[in-house]
């Protein structure tokens, strides 16, 4: 076969070229893989070949060794390591041998490639050899060479682990980066592929970090490559500082001066990319101060084993000023922009997490700013003293910033129709969102709204969704806190007597041309969802004469007219959108007799709608669709039951849907709703149900994030459907307890901590709905066998010491569950247990009353398992 004439093919312009093309490849690639794989590599090696094969050679081969999806990943890895020595070896050389390919593109492609073969090899301990002749690559090659090898190396750090790699051998990837990186290394590209290097191995530097004549080297040089003439090689220098800033907090004292001056030097007089990173570093030293003054509460005593170093408040003098001067350099279309990012939208968001991090002290920096700049005849001063001050409403406490805002707030308001400047007015309405964020509502002692301007702020904020969908977009999500802020009100609202008309003026907002542009529609349904949710009874006519007219556009998305792509796209989106309101409608007028009765009038109508939503097959949609559905089942109670012949199998399509696994998760979830409205009368759909969870829970293609609610749904089904369920109990049990021992032995980063809490809950929820469906029937004493089995997973949790408060919660109540079902058969086991006294101790002792709740009850229902 001729692959560089497939390769060309597969990048032709006429469609059915490039379809034949990567068939064959695929074919290619299936039938004889190391075949496959030896000839893209010498494609790839081959100097006289196309630049564009080469590179394409390189990216197949790279897609070969990697996936995204975990699955695929997996299938990859045992592919490559089942490969035959002598060919993978074939492989490797040809490989090494590209790197020093006077061609840019191969070189770069061949780095990416060996750093994948490295990710998979290091960690089963082969390719011992790599690292070294990598690292003697470096010494005598020419300088293209040299530049490629140190990009290989910072990928390697990527792809594998530190525990990987021995000391000595980082310590000597380390020697050579950062050498490659030092200002008498005299080629430019070298020096760039060696900064980016390091910003990649920092990860492996912790020995190096604690030892101070090395950090001393590794910071020295990262400040001087700071300094560089080329541009790309200072931002690569400052994207290492911000590293540093996070992973080496602890050790930055003695250079935190130093770096002071440098960010603020770049700040001023830098180039862009440049200035941004060095506003980065102290966004994250602002990160980290606030982790840790949030995990130990300010108090440090000799215990804290990260203490504060106060970094940010001791350069508030000097860094205030220099967040200020950035917000002057704003840029003409950022607010139209959603992805803009520039140096004033940086500073501003830096001097945010800066009043996090220090609270009151920030405001009399940057008060002066503010009366200095926020009557200017030029919009930019205007606009920076408004930002300025947006910026510092979370942090400082609501006595310091009460007043300012009861100075401000008339002015902001008049500003927000009266200032010419759009962009002056896009800060402005998100600034008064921010001062009903923070500043509003039952937690604040001292109101800032009251009868004599509450009419004028609902007035300026209708008035300004007539604006720019940018500035209309703001004052959405200012309502929005407006509403918030009155949701534990009492029985009336200062909102009622508006009520009808902020409606009406969010309906209109919704059917503006260009409500597409800035989220406004989106923001406008948000802002009517909120509007909905904390309103109170008074208003509740009004919220039931808006069904009929959301029910209408509902239906108006559903008649079939032919749809381009994109069209189709924003119509799901709006689907999506009316669905959503739909639920929080049917869960405000569900709550209360009353109402309940006369919504229930439009049930059979609305439901009639959401099922023709899941026809559309857009995943957007019939999500919101599901759980709208979900809310509808709570509110209708046992007579959703009329519905389930016809919905039941969109319910088994959305739990087949592992494509769009949010949507498989929401159908989880509904199921427990329907569980909970329908009670018995769930049986008849158990078996359907029950096959496709446990169908779910032994795929492996099925995203992990969906298994945690599956567990809880058994719970629910065996709640609802009571002794019923003996049908399912050996099934569930035996996945209950595979995946119980997976989660007491689950070591990991805090990402795989939180996973492995939430797959605890999930088991114990379903426990507690096994034990109290079983209750009272003489078909308990099934579970005897299970309970030893459950005991040992409380003692394994309780034994790790890492459950959070909700598995803390969950845990206690089900050694509460298994004592109330089970009574005497169970009291002697829970004597004989590890840890069941200590950790119910530990829960009634516990300063969260819901623990301590639950921890009473358990004592209770175990002392009477005792006594019988």
């Amino acid at each position: 076969m001729d692959v560089t004439h497939v390769l060309l093919s597969a990048q032709s312009i006429d469609g059915t070229v490039r379809k034949n093309a990567e068939e064959t490849l695929k074919q290619f690639q299936e039938q004889d893989l190391t075949g496959f794989l030896l000839s893209l590599s010498g494609e790839l090696g081959n100097e006289e070949k196309p630049v564009e094969t080469r590179k394409l050679a390189g990216l197949i081969l790279k897609n070969a060794l990697d996936a995204k999806e975990q699955h695929r990943k997996f299938q990859l890895v045992q592919r490559w390591l089942s490969l035959d020595g002598n060919a993978k070896s074939q492989i490797k050389a040809l490989l090494l041998k590209t790197l020093s390919s006077p061609v840019y593109d191969a070189r770069s492609t061949t780095s990416q490639v060996i750093a994948k073969v490295a990710g998979i090899e290091l960690p089963q301990k082969q390719w011992p050899e790599l690292i070294g002749s990598l690292l003697s690559n470096i010494h005598q090659l020419p300088a293209h060479a040299k530049q490629a090898t140190l990009e290989t190396l910072g990928y390697l750090c990527e792809e594998v682990s530190p525990d990987v790699i021995d000391q000595d051998q980082v310590n000597k990837i380390l020697t050579a980066v950062v050498q490659g990186m030092s200002a008498s290394e005299g080629n430019n590209d070298v020096r760039l592929a060696a900064t980016t290097a390091l910003y990649n191995a920092l990860g492996f530097a912790q020995a190096n970090f604690s030892n101070d004549m090395e950090r001393d080297y590794i910071m020295r040089v990262v400040c001087e490559a700071t300094l560089s003439a080329e541009v790309r090689i200072r931002q690569a220098a400052f994207e290492c500082l911000v590293s540093i800033s996070s992973t080496y907090y602890e050790k930055l004292a003695p250079y935190i001066q130093d770096i002071f001056n440098i960010t603020a030097k770049a700040v001023k007089e830098d180039e862009e990319p440049v200035a941004l990173q060095a506003i980065e570093f102290w966004s994250s030293i602002c990160d980290e101060e606030i982790d840790i003054l949030e995990e130990y509460g300010g108090d440090f005593t000799g215990d804290s084993d990260i203490p504060c170093f106060y970094f940010i408040k001791q350069a508030l003098p000097a860094l205030v000023p220099m967040l200020l001067e950035t917000l002057l350099k704003q840029e003409e279309d950022q607010d139209q922009d959603e992805g803009a990012w520039n140096i004033a939208m940086a500073g501003g968001t830096c001097l945010g997490l800066v009043a996090r991090t220090v609270g009151d002290d920030i405001v009399p920096l940057v008060v002066p700013f503010i009366e200095e700049n926020i009557t200017k005849p030029d919009w930019r001063q205007r606009e920076a003293a408004t930002y300025a001050f947006g910026s510092i409403l979370e942090g400082p406490s609501p006595e310091k910033l009460i007043p300012l805002v009861n100075v401000a707030l008339t002015f902001m308001l008049s500003a927000l129709t009266k200032d010419p400047n759009s962009h002056v007015k896009d800060t402005t309405a998100w600034t008064l969102g921010r001062i009903f964020e923070f500043l509003h509502g039952s937690a604040v002692d001292s109101p800032i709204i009251t009868q004599a301007n509450c009419q004028q702020i609902v007035t300026v904020l209708l008035q300004s969704m007539k604006d720019t969908p940018n500035v209309a977009e703001k004052a959405c999500g200012a309502l929005y806190f407006l509403a918030q802020g009155y949701e534990e009100v009492g029985p009336s609202s200062p909102l009622t007597p508006f009520f009808q008309e902020i409606v009406q003026s969010l309906l209109t907002v919704t059917h503006r041309e260009d409500a597409g542009e800035s989220r406004l529609r989106t923001a406008a349904y948000e802002t009517l969802n909120e509007v909905v949710r904390c309103s109170t009874d008074e208003t509740a006519p009004l919220v039931l004469q808006l069904v009929p007219v959301i029910m209408m556009e509902l239906h108006d998305t559903l008649e079939g007219q032919k749809l381009s792509a994109d069209e189709r796209e924003k119509q799901s989106e709006l689907q999506g959108l009316l669905c959503g309101c739909l639920q929080v409608i049917i869960q405000k007028l569900g709550s209360s007799e009353p109402t309940k009765y006369v919504f229930m009038q439009y049930a059979d109508q609305i439901m009639g709608l959401f099922v023709r939503v899941f026809a559309c097959r857009s995943a957007t949609a019939h999500k919101e669709a599901m759980l709208a559905i979900g809310a509808l089942a709570y509110s209708t109670g046992q007579d959703f039951v009329k519905y389930m012949p016809e919905f039941y199998r969109y319910l088994e399509m959305g739990l087949q849907n592992f494509e769009e696994y949010q949507v498989c998760a929401v159908t989880v979830g509904v199921v427990g709703d329907i569980c909970r409205a329908l009670e018995e009368k769930i049986v008849p759909y158990c078996d359907g149900i029950m096959t496709l969870l446990l169908k779910n829970l032994s795929s492996n293609q099925l995203h992990r994030s969906v298994k945690p609610p599956i567990f809880s749904c058994f719970g629910d089904i065996a709640l609802a459907a009571g002794e019923y369920f003996e049908k399912y109990l050996m099934w569930a049990m035996s996945a209950l307890q595979r995946a119980a021992e997976l989660s007491t032995h689950a070591a990991g980063d805090d990402e795989m901590t939180e996973y492995t809490n939430s797959l605890r809950n999930g088991i114990l929820e379903a426990y507690s709905g096994i034990f109290q469906g079983f209750k009272n029937s003489p078909k308990a004493q099934l579970l005897i066998p299970y309970a030893p089995h459950i005991l040992q997973f409380l003692d394994g949790i309780y034994m790790e010491k890492d459950m959070d408060d909700v598995v803390m919660k969950t845990a206690i109540g089900v050694l509460g569950d298994l004592a109330d079902t089970l009574g005497s058969h169970a009291g002697s086991l829970i004597q004989q247990s590890l840890s069941s006294k200590d950790f119910l101790n530990e829960c009634l002792s516990s300063e969260d009353h819901m623990i301590k709740e639950s921890a009473e009850w358990a004592k209770l229902a175990i002392s009477r398992a005792i006594s019988v």
